[in-house]
């Protein structure tokens, strides 16, 4: 059995360093945490939600999945999402996905990969509904990084349709959704143009973000 102890000393090196900087950071960290944003993102381990943003531990809430799926009856997600909304109160949710997903591959190849189909069934509703713009995309890459994208402005509108985040807006809370991106040849994050400020909002902004990339693509 491979021996773990290079990880422990990593993290040995790690807590030094930061120590070393901030001799009080553990302590201030361990007493609260008070994020402002919420991360729903791919669970792919190129995809490092804190690192890709630049913020440091305490000021990121994450939840990772495989194919960043925000599904309306999953309870994990649902859970750190009114965590993070009603508790943490978070100002901003972002759902990120990336180009070359493993699990948006899974469904636009027809792959059998076991107990993962099922989860990612979702993203087989998302292929479903936008089947026509994707039919039109004559090359494979096109059709994959279109699903990619399509897959996060689907679950944007998932988590603003949310009872967290409805009765959130309808206390007044502060509280926006975002699209993003993440570009794995080139470290990069890319807005996909949909935020979503309040119930009123969603629709129109779902649509917008759909019309805009079919227009960019000159589809």
């Amino acid at each position: 059995m491979e021996d773990l102890e290079e990880l422990l000393a990593n993290n040995r090196e790690w807590s030094e360093e930061v120590r070393s900087q901030n001799p009080s950071f553990f302590e201030e960290l361990s007493e609260q945490q008070s994020p402002r944003y919420l991360w729903i993102g791919c669970s792919d381990s190129r995809v490092p939600a804190n690192q890709i943003v630049g913020l440091a531990p305490g000021e990121l809430f994450v939840h990772r999945n495989v194919a960043n799926i925000a599904s309306p009856t999953d309870l994990n997600c649902l859970a750190v999402l009114q965590f993070a909304v009603d508790v943490l109160q978070v100002r901003h949710v972002i759902v990120c996905g990336h180009y070359g997903c493993g699990g948006v591959q899974a469904v636009l190849d027809d792959m059998r990969l076991g107990l993962v189909d099922h989860w990612v069934r979702h993203v087989h509703d998302v292929a479903r509904v936008h089947r026509a713009q994707l039919a039109g995309l004559d090359d494979r890459q096109a059709r994959f990084n279109r699903l990619c994208e399509l897959n996060v402005i689907e679950q944007v509108r998932n988590v603003a349709q949310s009872t967290v985040v409805v009765d959130a807006w309808s206390r007044g809370a502060d509280l926006a959704v975002h699209g993003w991106i993440y570009g794995l040849e080139n470290g990069l994050l890319r807005d996909l143009g949909i935020r979503v400020g309040s119930a009123a909002e969603v629709d129109a902004a779902y649509e917008a973000a759909i019309d805009t990339e079919v227009r960019a693509r000159g589809s």
